[in-house]
């Protein structure tokens, strides 16, 4: 959308041209001026005019030539044409106008108040087209948010389908051994296989109310002052399974010096259990997957980085949005509703912190850096 509405004017007498610049000026109008027929064509091929008033007898190329050119062009035929004439005003002169495009005739010498009507309305038309190819676009790019978001609604949908229904499965078999007793079941590892499933259909369906939550304003942090190091084993605790399926060597460098922060206990340990649980969920079986915490000046930094798949570099730039799940192509199907990483950054923020993707690369691995204030010592 053009930012100014633009006349053309076309008249070989430069005197002719200022009459005309005089009688049209306003602040909201650009007046550009032509000599000849060739320097208005030129004029056309970088601007777009709301009206074009063209002098009908010139040297070279009249009026009525210029006007057919224009008609001729896709770039310059929408442009309404008036001619100004001092000829005569005989009926084939005005057919022959009519015929090369023309919308109207004004006669020489000429009424300042015609001029300025007549003028007026295609000013005021090229604003309305103006403003109609806008809310066009608004509207074509409203629906192409609308039918991304219901193709993501849709992903969304299939996904928790398929997370709900594999350990509702699974919770239906144990319960079917439970009932039913054969000889060398393992009780316990029923148990245990129930009690995982259960707390995976626990975690996503909480996972779903806290950004609920948070996107309505319904979350509040119960802050503490507490040691970094006191908060990092019940946050691996949680991902321990992860950790031990996956049979992954975890490292953890804790600074000697102890790290205060002012956080909500269970939301840090959601935190970190998110980031380190979608390390494990994302490097094949046997990997690293390391966490160190530092403090640097006001801030103390928490990095988590793994030798897994990698996220491409396309996709990086999506990780932190809902229902987004990195689609490496090298086998790794996650089992989450893809809302992790989301939640983990409103929940930083919520706490007045940063989290960041450092670096990824597929088959070299992910690093996220994670910055929380200190606790201000009273």
């Amino acid at each position: 959308m053009t930012d100014t509405v633009k006349f053309l004017l076309v008249d070989d007498l430069e005197e002719n041209l200022l009459a005309l610049e005089a009688l049209l000026a306003r602040e909201d109008l650009e007046l550009h001026k032509a000599h000849s027929g060739e320097e208005a064509l030129e004029l056309m091929l970088g601007n777009e005019y709301a009206l074009a008033l063209l002098d009908v007898q010139m040297p070279g190329m009249d009026g009525f030539e210029l006007a057919e050119i224009m008609r001729a062009n896709e770039r310059s035929r929408h442009i309404p044409i008036i001619f100004l004439t001092a000829g005569s005003g005989d009926a084939a002169r005005k057919f022959r106008g009519y015929e090369a495009g023309a919308v109207d005739f004004i006669q020489k010498p000429i009424e300042a108040d015609i001029l300025r009507s007549k003028s007026s309305v295609f000013f005021d038309m090229f604003i309305q087209r103006q403003q109609i190819i806008l809310q066009r676009d608004e509207l074509a790019n409203l629906t192409k948010a609308l039918q991304a978001a219901d193709q993501q609604k849709n992903r969304f949908l299939g996904v928790l389908a398929h997370e709900l229904r594999n350990p509702l499965a699974v919770l239906a078999a144990g319960l079917n051994f439970l009932e039913r007793p054969r000889e060398g079941l393992d009780r316990e590892t029923v148990h245990k296989s129930i009690r995982q499933h259960l707390g995976h259909m626990t975690r996503l369906v909480d996972d779903l109310l806290d950004i609920n939550r948070i996107e309505h304003g319904k979350i509040s942090l119960r802050k503490e002052k507490l040691f970094l190091g006191d908060l990092m084993p019940q946050a691996l605790e949680i991902v321990g399974p992860s950790i031990e399926a996956g049979g992954h060597e975890l490292l953890v460098d804790l600074p000697e010096d102890p790290i205060m922060l002012d956080v909500d206990p269970a939301r840090f340990i959601q935190i970190v259990g998110n980031i380190v649980g979608n390390a494990a969920r994302y490097t094949l079986n046997g990997g690293r997957i390391a966490v160190t915490a530092a403090k640097l000046n006001d801030r103390a930094t928490l990095t988590v980085s793994d030798n897994g798949v990698g996220i491409p570099t396309e996709r990086q730039t999506l990780i932190f949005e809902m229902f987004e799940q990195s689609d490496n192509g090298l086998g790794i199907v996650s089992d989450g509703l893809g809302i992790g990483l989301a939640l983990v950054k409103q929940l930083v923020e919520l706490h007045g912190g940063e989290i960041r993707l450092v670096k990824s690369a597929p088959g070299e691995g992910s690093t996220f850096e994670v910055w929380l204030p200190l606790a201000q010592l009273e």
